[in-house]
């Protein structure tokens, strides 16, 4: 009977890792200078990458290296976090179970991504602009010298928005995934993150990244397709109008060049009654971005917070439903070796 227990106790370990990892992301997020796995990984990309670009070789050659380039980052992450696990579980149980959910938790950006929305707010809600402006730069790739109070509202909004989704579900979506399978969480989530911060740095379509980066971009695009679309249709259901919400995604989201960030941000938009997309600069650059959901309401901090709180509330009924497909599993296991 113990040794039926101590099976099922070890069977539902992948449930109580999502949940302290979630609850560690939560409670902690990434305090400000400490050691990060994307820190890691965003080095051996740039190192990498740099390494290619100078060489000036042929755009048949660097489409190649960044093949290598991209299923080098993202098998060696997942390989390196499972490397990890293990290390630390030969050590001690609690040591491996320690260190499976710290670096399981900074796969996930929940209270960072609310951390910055705050950060670029506080200085809005007194009038200082100038300090909003420069805040802001720090999360977004827009130039952001000039922008008034209502484009920097909707700066935070569609980075909230399209953060969402590859900051926070899309590594809750593979965590849960890696849960159901033998490797665990943590090497699944970091293979997905180290995707998502190679499609960040080099997964342009300008110079001087074109060539090299355009694998990790298309990879990235394809792994993020699924968790985006379960995104949109549980911030639907959390509307508590589905049908509005998917009827404004399917008119709005398909003009979107990103064949996710569009669907993102436009859920949100349909679900709070704004609209984000409208005209951007890019280093000096205008980009005009397709207008996403109807302007029933202005863009407003409390519009923002929102936003924040439909997230949470989708990562909370994703956790559960993955918690609870653990603990089934779990006990069907259970079952089965009593009967034996």
């Amino acid at each position: 009977m113990m040794s039926a227990l101590w099976f099922s106790a070890l069977e539902f370990q992948p449930g109580l890792v999502l949940v302290l990892a979630a609850g560690l992301d939560r409670l902690v997020g990434d305090p400000w200078g400490w050691p990060h796995p994307v820190q890691v990984i965003g080095w051996a990309i740039s190192r990498a990458s740099k390494g290619v670009l100078c060489l000036k070789l042929p755009p048949l050659v660097e489409r190649g290296l960044g093949v290598i380039l991209g299923l080098g980052v993202i098998v060696g992450s997942g390989l390196a976090g499972w490397s990890i696990m293990r290390l630390a579980q030969g050590l001690h149980p609690a040591v491996g179970l320690g260190i499976e959910v710290i670096l399981l938790a900074s796969c996930f950006a929940g209270r960072s991504l609310r951390r910055a929305a705050e950060d670029v707010l506080m200085p809005l809600e007194v009038g200082d602009l100038s300090r909003a402006r420069e805040r802001l730069a720090l999360y977004v790739g827009r130039d952001t010298a000039t922008l008034n109070e209502a484009e920097i509202r909707r700066a935070v909004l569609e980075t909230v928005s399209e953060n969402a989704t590859d900051g926070v579900l899309a590594p809750l979506f593979y965590a849960l995934v890696g849960a159901l399978l033998p490797v665990g969480s943590v090497p699944v989530a970091l293979a997905y993150k180290a995707a998502s911060t190679l499609d960040s740095m080099v997964g342009y379509r300008e110079a001087p990244y074109t060539y090299v980066g355009w694998f990790s971009a298309r990879l990235e695009d394809g792994l993020t397709w699924l968790p985006c679309r379960l995104t949109v249709l549980t911030i639907a259901l959390l509307s508590g109008r589905p049908r509005h919400v998917l009827r404004l995604c399917r008119r709005d989201a398909p003009a979107d060049p990103s064949p996710n960030a569009g669907w993102s941000e436009c859920a949100y938009a349909a679900a709070l009654g704004v609209q984000m997309g409208g005209q951007n600069t890019y280093r000096g650059q205008v980009k005009e971005k397709p207008l996403l959901g109807d302007a029933v309401v202005p863009i407003t901090g409390d519009r923002i917070l929102a936003a924040l709180a439909l997230t949470r509330r989708a990562a909370l009924l994703w956790l559960a439903l993955g918690v609870t497909l653990l603990a089934l599993r779990a006990w069907l296991q259970l079952r089965s070796t009593s009967v034996i």
